[in-house]
Parts: structure tokens; C-alpha cells; sequence
């Protein structure tokens, strides 16, 4: 199965039973759909958008896109790469675009950074999973894991950074998770020759677009990144160096599925006074680092730990890692009079990043394992908060909820117990084998739910379902679904950023519809006014008692299963 997980056998085996394996007969209604209408703005390179809401003007406006790396089983894998780069919705010229579409300057079906990766033999295609960070204008790059072992970045129209890590032959991965602010990726594995699960540990440091290592004369102001290289250290995510520091085995998990993390840090810390990110005032860190020191101005502003919660499908299992000391280790270089060791960047053992292997006592440590009642299928952790808790999602349609304890510290720092975490209680009806969670980042029903840490987007692949389901205390309920004819096998679900606009759109993976589907479930209102002026300008035309409207579709030529959004600079 190792060698099949890119591939319709391991989608099988990874994402469980699909509609009509389940029996399931309701297919859902025809939803509204707004006509597309092509925008040209003379004089400019505007001419391949096209929107769905609006009168076109003779001004950008408060432009702002939503960007998304989507993974699928390609058709032909020898022509295709089975990575896209799409535009999940856009605003401009008093014009609103729900449509997903490839992005009007000039994107290309197969992803330009994993088309050059395999113009360089570095990848042969065949993705396995793909992640990035959920926060708008922190998260511009994802990351994407190969069945050659491979990880490696995936750009946007405005990120191309290229960056690689490669695994060894005898670990192959099988899903990815990156932190709040994209300081490490975790990659679950499957050891095939000692037969072990395991979560790899990479290191992850943003820069300038464009820019290299190599070349720091060349670094410049790009939102406000450090002007250095400082794998660990919260960034902008636009990825240019990588580096795989150890692994963390998985003691009684053989095959791990999925994996979710989080610091519990909000990345909105990482802003000081004034709305500029800490990376370019604080550069270079080693005359700046006594600012992030315990009682220094920016001690505040990165996180202090973190948990991941890994699942085993087949092995009925949720296991909690404790990444601690791992922060404790790298903060206490960067911000410390060791300040220098962090100089050498390089892919050795005792260049910085350090491995496990130098530096053992920095390995992350698994807190718990918990046998479950049923095979689990997805998992999702909270952003932020007091009480950061993880969601785990079995094939018979439950929804557990665990809390986290002081495991997600944010920027304090906590000495929790294992007792911590633990089963809180559990949400029923959210749909036959739910195969992807994803982070819930807007709600337009009301102001005061925090939607990023109270919420979530469930895709139930048996029932041809996608629902909202609130947390509350130790409980939770379905606030909002819906199912639609055009859905053949909704395998993965994303929301997108409200960022700049307000839009209120998701996509989802049709697995076997072959398509990415966007669904509109809230108003559009633009920013600076104009067609969209307020909520009540632009609501979604409800389809009877289903709160939601059709976007419309993309063909893939292939098979889609996941989709990694965020607003982009």
C-alpha cells in the first residue's frame, strides 16, 4: 500500500467509502448558479477573469484574491504533475469572481513550481497530500509531500520561492501539517523496512520572493520578512529553505493517515505597532535578539510549543505529540547568547538547523496514545484560544472532541500533564465516513462566534454532504449543511479568506466529479463600497431551505482529493 497512496488504490484505502458504497441514495438539490461573464480591462493585462457579481468600473479597487494548491491523481501522470495552483474567488474593478478558475495573470493547469521541480527530476508528480498555514497573508506558500518521498513547496502567482527536502527511500510519507506562523512541517511516514510509524520534523524558514540562501545581498523588503534565513522562527511563508531535523516514532502506531498541528498562538502576535510583521525591524536577529529574551518587548510574539495530533485509519488510533521541546531547544538558540550558532544554515547534523541526531534532547515526545471505537478519518486542531482543543472524525459519522490542555501554550509558557488531554465529548450526525476537516474562517450568521477556533467544515464522503459543525463547552451541533446534485464524491473541503473582501466561499474536492467546487454560504461585501456596499447588497441566493449558492466548477484532468487555500500578497 506504501507504494500506492498517490494513486486511486491508496485514495481508497486513505479516504474509506464513497457514496454508494454506503448506500446512500440522496444526491441533494440543482443549486442557483450565477451567470459567468468575462471581465477585459483595456490597457491592462486583465482579460481571462471572469465574475459572477458586479458592474465592471474604470478602477482596481481594494483588489484582493483567493489563491489555492490543489493535489489529484492525474489521468496521465507522465504529462501531468497532479498539482494545480487556482483561483478560488477575486475582487476587482467593482467586480466579484466565485467562480474557481486559474488565475488571470497567466496561471498554467499544472503548478509552475512542481512543473520546474520536474524539469529537474526532483519530483515525478504523484502527490500525496499538500498543507500550508490557515491565516490570510501568513501563509503563501504549501507545502507538498510525493510518493518519491519528496517535500517540496508550491507557489503562487506572487510566491515562488522553491524549496526541497527529500526523505529517505524506506520512509514514505502519507500526510503533512505545518504550524501556526509555517515554522516546521510535520510529515507522518510509514518506516517500510523497520515498520513503524513516524512523524518527520522539517524546519522551515520564509524569505523574500525570490530570493535565496545564498544571496543576501539580494534579500529585500517583502512584507516585511526577516532579511535573513531562520528555519523554526515564525515567517511569512513563503518557503526557501527546508530541512529535515529527525524523526519522532510512534510507539503501537504502525501506519499513520493523518496528521493536524498547532502552536495555539494566534499569528496576528507576530504583528507589532504599527501592522508590520517582526521580521525586518528585528533583522538580523543576532543584534535584535534580546528583544524576543524573557522580559523583552517581542517575548510575546512567537509561540512557545505545540502539539500535533496524528490518526491511524486502520490501527483505530489518535496519538498526541508534544513538540515543546523542540521550541524550547530553538528559541533558546535564537534568543539566547548562542545567537550565533544560528549563522551556519546547512543541511548538516551540526549546521544550523541541528538535527536530532546533534542534538537529541530537542526530539518532540508523544504524550498519549488512544485506541478508538471506530476507524478515524480526519482530524483538525483549534488555531488559538484558552482552551485549544483537537477534533477527530470516525467513519461512522462522529465527531470527537479533545481538549489540548497547556500542550498548545500560544506565546506563554505551560508545564501541562498528560491528563490534559482528554475526550470532552462528541458531536453524532455529521455524515457517513467524513474524510476532511478544515478550518472554519468565517461565519456570517454572527459577529460573536470565533469561527477559527469554535468551528468546523466537515466533507462527509458517504452522504455527499459538506456541514458546519459549532463547538460549545464540551459539545457541539451542526449549524449549517448542505448537499448539492453536482457533487459526485466530496473527498476534501477549504475555506477561504475573508481577507480585505468579505466573500464567504469554500471549495471542495470532487473526487470522482472529477472538479473543484466552490459553494458561496455568505454575503459579499466589498470594501470600499460600490456594488457590494453591505451585507444586505450581495446575499447568497438560497436554493429553498439549502444556504448556499454555486459557484461553479473546475475540471481537473485527473482526480482531485485535496485543497490548500489563503488569501496571497
Amino acid at each position: 500500500m506504501a507504494a500506492q497512496l498517490s494513486k486511486d488504490a491508496g485514495i481508497a484505502y486513505r479516504y474509506g467509502p464513497d457514496s454508494a458504497s454506503c448506500g446512500a441514495t440522496d444526491t441533494g438539490p440543482a443549486l442557483f448558479k450565477r451567470n459567468d461573464a468575462q471581465l477585459i480591462v483595456p490597457g491592462t493585462a486583465v482579460n481571462n477573469f471572469f465574475y459572477q457579481i458586479g458592474t465592471p468600473s474604470g478602477t482596481p479597487g481594494n483588489f484582493s484574491t483567493n489563491q489555492a494548491n490543489m493535489v489529484y491523481v492525474a489521468d496521465d501522470p507522465a504529462t501531468r504533475v497532479g498539482v494545480t495552483d487556482f483561483q478560488v474567488s477575486g475582487y476587482m474593478y467593482n467586480t466579484f469572481a466565485q467562480l474557481p478558475q486559474l488565475s488571470w495573470t497567466g496561471a498554467h493547469l499544472d503548478s509552475a513550481t512542481v512543473t520546474d521541480y520536474k524539469k529537474a527530476g526532483t519530483v515525478s508528480g504523484n502527490p500525496i497530500a499538500v498543507t500550508r498555514c490557515v491565516m490570510a497573508g501568513f501563509c503563501a506558500q504549501s507545502v507538498v509531500v510525493y510518493q518519491n518521498g519528496v517535500i517540496a513547496t508550491s507557489g503562487t502567482n506572487t510566491s515562488i520561492n522553491k524549496a526541497t527536502a527529500t526523505l529517505p527511500a524506506n520512509k514514505v510519507p502519507t500526510a503533512v501539517a505545518m504550524t501556526n506562523d509555517s515554522e516546521y512541517a510535520l510529515v507522518t511516514v510509514w518506516d517500510t523496512t523497520a515498520l513503524k510509524g513516524q512523524v518527520a520534523v522539517v524546519a522551515l524558514a520564509g524569505m523574500c520572493d525570490g530570493c535565496t540562501v545564498g544571496n543576501p545581498g539580494a534579500w529585500y523588503n517583502w512584507w516585511w520578512e526577516w532579511k535573513g534565513v531562520y528555519p523554526g522562527l515564525p515567517n511569512m511563508g513563503n518557503i526557501g529553505f527546508m530541512k529535515i531535523l529527525g524523526y519522532v516514532d510512534l510507539p503501537g502506531m504502525t501506519a499513520p493517515t493523518e496528521i493536524a498541528v498547532t502552536t495555539g498562538m494566534h499569528p496576528w502576535k507576530t504583528i507589532q505597532t504599527g501592522g508590520e510583521f517582526i521580521g525586518l525591524s528585528n533583522s538580523p536577529l543576532s543584534a535584535n535578539w534580546q528583544k524576543f529574551a524573557s522580559g523583552g518587548a517581542n517575548y510575546g510574539r512567537y509561540a512557545k510549543g505545540a502539539v500535533a495530533v496524528v490518526i491511524s485509519k486502520s490501527e483505530q488510533k489518535v496519538a498526541f505529540v508534544d513538540l515543546k521541546p523542540l521550541f524550547n531547544f530553538v528559541n533558546g538558540v535564537y534568543f539566547s547568547s548562542r545567537n550565533g550558532e544560528t549563522t551556519s544554515v546547512g543541511a548538516g547534523d551540526g549546521q544550523w538547523p541541528y538535527t536530532f541526531a546533534n542534538s537529541p534532547s530537542q526530539t518532540p515526545t508523544v504524550v498519549k496514545t488512544v485506541s478508538l471505537p471506530n476507524r478515524p478519518t480526519a482530524v483538525k486542531a483549534a488555531i488559538s484560544g484558552s482552551a485549544v482543543q483537537a477534533w477527530v472524525a470516525t467513519q461512522d459519522g462522529t465527531l470527537r472532541i479533545y481538549s489540548l490542555g497547556g500542550y498548545a501554550p500560544g506565546e506563554s509558557v505551560a508545564s501541562p500533564a498528560p491528563s490534559a488531554i482528554a475526550e470532552l465529548g462528541s458531536v453524532t450526525g455529521i455524515g457517513r465516513n467524513p474524510t476532511s476537516l478544515a478550518t472554519s474562517r468565517n461565519e456570517p450568521s454572527s459577529g460573536s462566534v470565533d469561527a477559527i477556533n469554535q468551528q468546523v467544515i466537515v466533507s462527509s464522503r458517504g452522504d455527499r454532504k459538506i456541514s458546519w459543525v459549532r463547538f460549545s463547552g464540551n459539545g457541539g451541533s451542526i449549524v449549517r449543511s448542505f448537499q448539492h446534485n453536482l457533487l459526485v464524491d466530496p473527498v476534501g473541503v477549504e475555506d477561504s479568506d475573508n481577507f480585505a473582501n468579505q466573500n464567504n466561499v469554500l471549495s471542495v474536492a470532487d473526487y470522482n466529479g472529477k472538479a473543484v467546487r466552490n459553494y458561496r454560504y455568505g454575503p459579499v461585501v466589498f470594501s470600499d463600497g460600490g456594488y457590494c456596499a453591505n451585507t444586505s447588497a450581495c446575499p447568497v441566493q438560497a436554493t429553498g431551505t439549502t444556504p448556499v449558492e454555486y459557484g461553479g466548477a473546475m475540471s481537473v484532468p485527473g482526480k482531485p482529493f485535496q485543497v490548500s487555500t489563503t488569501n496571497t500578497p
